[in-house]
C-alpha cells in the first residue's frame, strides 16, 4: 500500500503498474476527505481504511473508490466500495450518494495523481 499526500503524489504510470499487478484495470483507493490524503494499492478497501484509521483518520471521513488509470474524465473514478455503506450517515449503499463528497473526492484525487 502507498500513502499518497501532496508531498508524496502518485503518477498515472504508477497507477497503471499497480493495476496490472492487482486487478488488471483498476486500483482500489480510500480517500480521507478531511485530511486530503489517500491510500492506494491495497487488496481490499477495508485494508486501506484500517491503515488510515491507524494514522488518525476518522471513519466518517474515509470513502472507498476505484481508479481506472487507462480511462479519463468521469470514468477515471468509480465511487463503489463496501466501506461506503453507512446508513447512519445517509449513505445506504456502496455508491457515494453525496454530490458534495463526490466533488471533494474528485478534487483530492486530481491534486494527488500526477498525469
Amino acid at each position: 500500500m502507498k500513502l499518497v499526500t501532496s508531498e508524496n503524489k502518485v503518477s498515472l504510470s504508477e497507477l497503471k503498474e499497480m493495476a496490472k499487478r492487482m486487478f488488471g484495470n483498476l486500483v482500489k483507493a480510500v480517500v480521507d476527505v478531511e485530511k486530503e490524503i489517500m491510500v492506494v494499492d491495497g487488496e481490499l478497501h477495508s485494508d486501506e481504511e484500517a491503515f488510515l484509521l491507524e494514522q488518525g483518520s476518522k471513519q466518517e471521513d474515509l470513502w472507498g473508490i476505484n481508479l481506472y488509470p487507462d480511462l479519463t474524465g468521469e470514468d477515471f473514478i468509480e465511487f463503489d466500495s463496501i466501506i461506503n455503506v453507512r446508513p447512519n450517515l445517509g449513505n445506504p449503499n456502496r455508491d457515494v450518494k453525496s454530490l458534495e463528497i463526490r466533488k471533494k473526492i474528485i478534487k483530492i484525487v486530481g491534486k494527488l495523481v500526477q498525469r
